[in-house]
């Protein structure tokens, strides 16, 4: 075990892959962003997911490219019926971006700063959707983007 260490945790682009509108973030250990190979790949796996995903959903959500210390984590999340998140997450070993495999079934979720980027996004959800029912401000939801050191 280390002692614990801040990472940046920073908004990259709104990704939109057929007809969905997804905030990608960027968060890395002892430096500013993850490689561009590990977020190419992160795309690569999830546009499957996303042509699949189960109704009713909105096709609004973000996706966590994270290059960490023994492993990179990839997870893509997304808002449906309402209130609920759906969590995605793949791993590779560190600097092997073409071998993410999908962990999500192995009861792996999250790390820490994982954890702060879900926390935010849905503090973002609340404000802007959930309270703002029956007319949900979608796009004030995509436009709180986080950029943070945790």
């Amino acid at each position: 075990m280390t002692p614990y260490e801040p990472r940046p945790i920073h908004f990259l682009e709104l990704w939109q892959p057929a007809g969905w509108r997804l905030k990608l973030y960027g968060i890395a250990y002892r430096k500013v962003r993850p490689n561009a190979e590990l977020v190419a790949a992160a795309k690569r796996v999830f546009e499957p997911l996303l042509a699949a995903a189960a109704e009713p959903n909105y096709r609004i959500g973000f996706v966590g490219v994270h290059e960490g210390k023994t492993a990179d984590f990839v997870f893509l999340d997304f808002w449906a019926d309402e209130n609920e998140l759906h969590h995605h997450v793949f791993v590779t070993p560190v600097g092997q971006p073409d071998a993410l495999r999908c962990v999500t079934g192995t009861g792996l979720s999250a790390c820490v700063w994982d954890l702060r980027l879900q926390s935010f996004e849905r503090d973002a959800w609340v404000a802007h959707v959930l309270r703002r029912a029956p007319q949900p401000d979608f796009e004030g939801y995509l436009a709180e983007r986080m950029n943070e050191v945790v």
